[in-house]
């Protein structure tokens, strides 16, 4: 009868759920880990922007593309012409967009259902990225550049050419925000904040001013574009994790 007792004994063994084999692994895991306390903390910086960003395009239309083309190409040129000619650098210029589209009409016939559309012109647009570094021009240039055929676009970025020292005081913000956030939590719970774990960032984020979209019309080509600078803002975030000390 021993022989089968072990038998029997092995087999209930081997029928045993796998969780108790397991059982070495969870009580080396449940060892208590280290307490610790996260916390974001946000900073800003800002600092008056030294660099303009605009967005000009020029759109022709015309009975053929050939001739879309051709008065799309007399007005970008002049316009660039006249962009170097106030100072703009080759470097500052940079084509962003240039599209050919045909134009239709959707005629309806007299019971009231739709016919064949019907090809009417060719519409031409030249997009033209500009970063002006000397912001007292920036009026006059959208001025010129209405003038000289521009007719969509004018958004304007305010930014700053070399915005390093204004986010590096927007991290040392950040930080001392995550910090003083640490602090009040563990003054709350009754404990102390120990050493940093752990920091982290997150990519930092302009905030350039808003601006009204200038209006490309040819009625406001009279007397230059008035504008305002303003301030940019540089927003950095930043993740700190904090042990605690009882």
């Amino acid at each position: 009868m021993l022989p089968n007792t072990r038998t029997i004994a092995f087999s209930l063994l081997l029928g045993l759920p796998i969780a108790t084999i397991a059982l070495p692994t969870l009580a080396a895991d449940s060892q208590p880990r280290e307490a610790v306390i996260s916390v974001s903390g946000e900073g800003q910086a800002s600092v008056a922007p030294d660099m303009a960003v605009l967005n000009l395009s020029v759109v022709k239309q015309a009975k053929t593309a050939r001739e879309a083309l051709d008065e799309n190409n007399k007005s970008m040129t002049d316009v660039l012409a006249a962009l170097k000619k106030a100072g703009i650098a080759e470097r500052d210029l940079q084509t962003s967009g240039f599209s050919v589209q045909p134009q239709f009409t959707y005629p309806q016939s007299n019971d009231g259902q739709p016919q064949q559309p019907q090809l009417v012109a060719y519409q031409v647009s030249n997009s033209l990225s500009v970063r002006v570094r000397d912001l007292s021009k920036l009026g006059a240039i959208l001025d010129e550049a209405v003038t000289l055929g521009v007719n969509q676009g004018g958004d304007i970025q305010f930014t700053n050419d070399k915005p390093e020292k204004v986010m590096e005081e927007a991290r040392k913000n950040a930080v001392a925000n995550a910090i003083e956030k640490a602090k009040t939590l563990a003054g709350a719970a009754g404990v102390k904040l120990g050493r940093v774990i752990e920091i982290s960032e997150t990519s930092p984020r302009p905030q350039p001013v808003p601006v009204a979209r200038a209006a490309m019309m040819k009625a406001a080509a009279d007397s230059a574009v008035p504008v305002q600078g303003g301030e940019t803002s540089y927003n950095i975030t930043v993740n700190m994790t904090f042990s605690i000390t009882q």
